[in-house]
């Protein structure tokens, strides 16, 4: 049953000309973020000397921005509308972990790392309640659970996946490269966001009927 559920959620998804890129957007995107983050951790820890401590406060500082995004959601959306927020904010938090590349030790290194998790955090605290109500607004009631289901295996699958894929390459090419290469990817994941938008589907298909 769960294996019928999965596949029925896939096929959904595949089937839908805004769904489809959306959905290899979000997978794609959080599968290399959390990618570099062992990586960022080997780094900072290891060659730059950061303290415990100080690695926590750069991630920990900045978590205040995803509160910030997702208050703003609405009333961003309220003004310039829902497609048009979720292009520009799609697009502007993949720009943000290129900067992660460029990371040096000391305090200048470590407001770096505070100044992109918050423009990333942000962004994302912006696009994600709206790529869920988008999401939601074009599934039909009846595949809602398939199509989460779908959703929630395959983004897990890639993180797991990407972020075995990008020890390897830390490990052949040292963290710091692997990093970078993970954020020229990231640039170019706004090109998998939906350019147009669909009508509703919010309520259960009808069967066809019988004669």
């Amino acid at each position: 049953m769960r294996a019928r559920t999965l596949l029925d959620g896939w096929r959904h998804i595949l089937a839908d000309a805004t769904l489809r890129p959306l959905f290899f957007n979000t997978a794609l995107f959080q599968g290399l973020v959390m990618a570099t983050q062992p990586l960022l951790a080997v780094l900072m820890l290891g060659p730059l000397g950061f303290t415990p401590w100080q690695y926590g406060l750069a991630f920990a500082a900045p978590s205040i921005g995803g509160l910030l995004g997702s208050r703003l959601a609405r009333p961003l959306v309220t003004r310039f509308g829902q497609h048009q927020i979720l292009i520009v904010t799609g697009a502007l938090r993949a720009i943000w972990p290129i900067g992660l590349a460029f990371l040096g030790p000391g305090t200048g290194g470590l407001l770096l790392v505070i100044g992109v998790e918050l423009g990333l955090i942000f962004c994302c605290g912006v696009f994600n309640p709206v790529y869920a109500t988008y999401r939601l607004e074009r599934t039909a009631t009846d595949r809602v659970a398939r199509t989460l289901s779908a959703w929630t295996v395959t983004t897990k699958a890639s993180t797991a996946l990407l972020t075995a894929l990008w020890g390897v390459l830390g490990s052949l090419l040292g963290p710091r490269t692997a990093i970078g290469l993970a954020g020229v990817l990231l640039l170019a994941t706004p090109l998998l966001l939906p350019r147009r938008t669909a009508a509703h589907r919010s309520e259960p298909e009808p069967e066809p009927s019988r004669t």
